[in-house]
């Protein structure tokens, strides 16, 4: 990676940059995704965790830790989401990054929690019910 991909909220108070190249990216569509973003699936791409900091705005990051899951990170003033915390690395939400993230989606996810009224188009990636592995 040559330069630093920046990203924000959508309110542009929390902004952020990645510096390494994702290392995979794709869409989730378990009900948890629809409900935080309003839309059928989120997409998603990894970095290691090495490779992201907020760059300013950072006492404006909300997290929610679900029970069985891994936090999620949302701007406080607009709501925007900007990623979730696997530890080791970092869940960037696509729709928050500037410019060409480098990668394109390569799975679908949780698709037993996909709407049964608005298929999944049929784009030849990888599906799996639940969690890929």
């Amino acid at each position: 990676m040559r330069e630093a991909l920046t990203g924000s909220c959508a309110c542009g108070v929390v902004s952020f940059e990645v510096t390494a190249p994702f290392v995979t990216a794709g869409y989730c569509h378990c009900k948890r995704c629809q409900r935080r973003s309003g839309a059928l699936w989120s997409i998603n791409a990894m970095v290691p965790a090495e490779g992201f900091r907020i760059v300013s705005g950072d006492e404006h990051v909300r997290t929610w830790k679900p029970e069985d899951g891994i936090p999620k990170a949302f701007c406080a003033e607009c709501g925007g989401h900007l990623y979730s915390d696997g530890g080791n690395h970092i869940g960037v939400r696509l729709g928050a990054v500037d410019g060409d993230p480098g990668i394109r989606p390569e799975w679908h996810q949780w698709l037993e929690s996909a709407p049964d009224w608005a298929p999944v188009p049929d784009d030849g990636l990888p599906r799996y019910d639940r969690l890929r592995p």
